[in-house]
């Protein structure tokens, strides 16, 4: 124990069946979320991108925040 926090890591085999579906399924969304920001910023033009292209790639990778603040925010029409 650090400073009264236990640091002992969960490890895969010590969750239960939900708990690992949970897991998958929600990382199954972040990486989808990644890919369609990725894919629509290499195929969208500059003009239809509010800042920086590169700028959003780059937060697309930021988790579940990046791909969606690049949806709300970062495309035009």
């Amino acid at each position: 124990m650090i400073g009264g926090v236990d640091t002992k890591r969960t490890k895969w085999r010590d969750l239960s069946k939900p708990q690992r579906i949970a897991v998958a399924v929600l990382s199954i969304v972040q990486f989808a979320l990644l890919g369609a920001a990725l894919w629509d910023l290499r195929k969208r033009p500059q003009e239809q991108i509010r800042g920086n292209k590169r700028l959003w790639m780059a937060l697309a990778f930021v988790n579940w925040i990046g791909p969606l603040a690049y949806f709300k925010f970062g495309r035009r029409g």
